[in-house]
């Protein structure tokens, strides 16, 4: 009888772990963690929130853990990488963002985003989603972006266009979500552009 010893894949390139965490000026972003259920669960609960999102709002902390528990395998399946967003001076979380539906033989995935409505408008999301767009560019090593929206959500796509993405597509009565049909826009960013904007910024 021979010895075997069972072998791990290593992770995706840039796979975060508990204490990556990816600085902007106001925010940190790092993965999600137990404790800050109580707070996603205020914003998911948010009907106005959620409208444009791909599921119903949560009822309770059941649906919370839940939402936790797919969280959690995904990362684990390298599926998904699911952080939030954490205000640096308080070290509330306003928000959630993450990078799912990798394509890594493509150096593709898409991006996803939540913000709770107290803090709308001014420009936190903005700032998440260029930081995440770096970390996706940087340490990811990834080559394209997508981002897909209700075209309905004109604040999602003016952050899109502000963060760099472009408008590749409308697909007319792609889902039907929540017993409502709606059109689909897709949106897409190169690292090639992303860099020659950054250069362009000095």
């Amino acid at each position: 009888m021979t010895e075997t010893t069972a072998t791990t894949a290593p992770a995706p390139q840039g796979t975060p772990t508990p204490d990556t965490a990816v600085h902007s000026k106001r925010l940190v972003l790092r993965l999600v963690r137990d404790e800050d259920l109580p707070q996603l669960l205020d914003m998911n609960a948010d009907d106005i929130v959620t409208r444009y999102l791909p599921y119903e709002s949560w009822r309770d902390m059941a649906d919370a853990q839940a939402w936790m528990g797919r969280a959690q395998a995904r990362l684990a399946a390298g599926e998904a990488w699911q952080f939030v967003i954490v205000l640096r001076e308080s070290g509330r979380v306003i928000g959630s963002c993450l990078l799912f539906h990798f394509d890594r033989p493509n150096g593709r995935a898409e991006l996803g985003y939540l913000l709770g409505r107290e803090h709308w408008g001014a420009g936190y999301m903005q700032e998440a989603a260029a930081a995440l767009v770096g970390y996706a560019f940087g340490p990811a090593g990834l080559r394209r972006l997508e981002a897909e929206i209700d075209p309905r959500n004109e604040a999602s796509a003016r952050l899109l266009e502000r963060v760099g993405f472009v408008k590749e597509g409308h697909l007319r009565e792609r889902w039907d979500t929540k017993g409502e049909v709606s059109d689909s826009g897709l949106y897409g960013l190169l690292r090639s552009d992303w860099m020659a904007s950054r250069q362009e910024r000095g």
